[in-house]
């Protein structure tokens, strides 16, 4: 993953969950649903610095119209992988909807 993008991704943990991150590893996740992909991108895998409920976090970017979001969840149950942290983000975003 380019510097860069994971600097904004750190940026964003820090202004959304209030803490430093550390850059863990990137992880490819593809969600289906009902035969279709639903999800088909890369999860950033943060180990959070002084966090009082989480230790990891999940942050991920995707396409929405026409703009770049960026959502950042936290490592609290029932969110423990890349691939549950892309299902509790679709799920909040399908119900903002």
């Amino acid at each position: 993953m380019p510097h860069k993008k994971i600097t904004k991704l750190k940026d964003a943990i820090r202004a959304t969950l209030g803490c430093e991150s550390l850059h863990v590893e990137s992880v490819p996740v593809v969600e289906q649903f009902e035969g279709e992909t639903a999800w088909h991108s890369t999860v950033e895998v943060f180990d959070l610095i002084g966090h009082p409920k989480a230790k990891r976090a999940y942050a991920l970017t995707y396409r929405d119209g026409d703009q770049n979001k960026t959502v950042a969840v936290l490592g609290v149950p029932p969110v423990d992988s890349p691939q549950s942290a892309v299902k509790v983000a679709t799920a909040s975003k399908a119900r903002s909807n």
